[in-house]
């Protein structure tokens, strides 16, 4: 990891399984380490250039900690976009490494961490802070051993995935707006000042090769001037589809078979007049990647639902709800205190959202970006992280008790002081289940 002084907060995330890529994308393998020179790399041209010691020893490229215990990167000195990246790498325990794609003196790139040491983690997303944890990838690490690892960097916002010894390790997509991060830059290998390793500890990578692929790979969603998303044949191919058509509400299900919804011009409205007090998928999910937008009048309550029961209950407490509301005007206009996890983007009744003033003025379009996979929820809005929870370790209702699976759905909540005949609208409506 990069020392920060940014609190230790991470950020949406994207687990799952790819599926299948477009045919005949991949370009040719490029090795980048002949095993006898450093030819090809460099020690600066990063956000984060050291110096820590390079060398060969027995075939393998090696980096230990340089003077008063320095880290630092080593570097290809040709940049990349879209790529595909292998190599076999062993750590002697504990130490910290690395492997950091785009990386360029002022834009962000991105790490994917080999922390291997007690409490670190393989396979995060880090980026001048955290973007997605792996609090387990460390366990599938072996020790002693070299390690085969293959990251794939593609699109914009960045997608990377990560596999280990032949096992999807991570699969995250960074959310759309969440910063300025280079669109293409140098592939950078680590050696992290680790306190307390032993003297001579190092991390050794061999086997070192990439190959490009194409400059529309990686990308998933495809925006018009009025702000309608599509999705890309690449979005397709690892699983993305539309749970919102646009022109009808096919595939949803107002509960208790009420009133109270409409589609129209390609947006899902929620009406004043009605009786139902949610709407849901007609399908059930458990581990997915969920995205889509959201705008609110005044004094609107909504929410979204995840893992509702559909046997019934209140999917808040079956399943588990992101809060949507009008944190503006709620207080004033009801004579009351809301609790934290009541703002927007609360995990309501257990988690207040970490990032004040994501939410956009009323009337504007708002994105929700969240992943749900196993025990782990991430929740992002408008490109700022809210939280990354372990759910079996937030207060209010046990997680455990909750249903593993469930419906998606909106809630359809009061609308006191609401003018007009509407108060929320959703659009852009995606899933990819993992």
């Amino acid at each position: 990891m990069i020392p920060t002084s940014i609190p230790l907060v991470s950020v949406l995330p994207l687990l799952g399984v790819l599926s299948a890529f477009a045919a005949g994308e991949e370009g040719k393998w490029v090795t980048l380490f002949d095993g006898e020179s450093l030819d090809g790399w460099v020690t600066k041209g990063g956000r984060y250039d050291g110096n820590a010691a390079w060398s060969i020893e027995d075939g393998a490229l090696t980096g230990r900690e340089g003077p008063k215990g320095a880290g630092g990167l080593i570097y290809t000195e040709k940049k990349y976009r879209n790529f595909e990246l292998e190599l076999d790498t062993t750590i002697t325990h504990p130490f910290d490494s690395g492997i950091f794609v785009r990386m360029t003196p002022k834009q962000k790139g991105a790490q994917v961490t080999i922390d291997y040491r007690p409490g670190g983690e393989v396979g995060g997303i880090y980026s001048d802070g955290w973007f997605f944890h792996n609090p387990e990838g460390s366990a599938k690490f072996v020790r002693d051993e070299w390690n085969h690892f293959k990251v794939r960097c593609a699109g914009e916002p960045m997608h990377l995935m990560v596999w280990m010894n032949g096992d999807l390790l991570t699969d995250y997509r960074f959310p759309e707006h969440s910063g300025s991060f280079a669109t293409e830059g140098l592939i950078g290998l680590q050696v992290h000042g680790s306190p307390g390793a032993a003297e001579g500890s190092n991390v050794k990578f061999k086997n070192v090769r990439v190959r490009e692929l194409p400059g529309d790979a990686g990308t998933y969603f495809e925006s018009d001037e009025a702000g309608f998303v599509e999705l890309t044949k690449q979005a397709r191919a690892i699983g993305w589809t539309a749970l919102f058509d646009g022109k009808s509400l096919e595939g949803w299900e107002p509960s208790g078979g009420g009133k109270g919804f409409r589609a129209k011009d390609g947006v899902m409205e929620f009406l004043v007049a009605g009786n139902s007090p949610h709407i849901m998928t007609a399908k059930d999910y458990r581990d997915f990647h969920l995205r889509l937008d959201f705008k609110i009048s005044k004094m609107a309550n909504s929410g979204l639902f995840l893992r509702g029961d559909r046997r019934g209950g209140d999917p808040a407490y079956t399943g588990c709800e992101v809060q949507i509301l009008d944190d503006f005007n709620w207080e004033t206009g009801t004579n009351s205190k809301l609790k934290p996890f009541q703002f927007t983007g609360g995990l309501y009744g257990s988690v207040a959202p970490g990032a004040k003033n994501a939410m956009k003025p009323l009337g504007e379009w708002n994105t929700y970006d969240v992943v749900f996979k196993g025990k782990r929820i991430c929740v992002v809005l408008n490109g700022k992280l809210l939280y990354d929870v372990d759910t079996y370790e937030v207060p209010g209702k046990p997680f455990a008790d909750r249903v593993p699976t469930g419906f998606i759905g909106m809630q359809r909540h009061a609308s006191r002081g609401v003018e007009g005949e509407a108060y929320a609208w959703f659009r852009n409506i995606f899933l990819r289940e993992l």
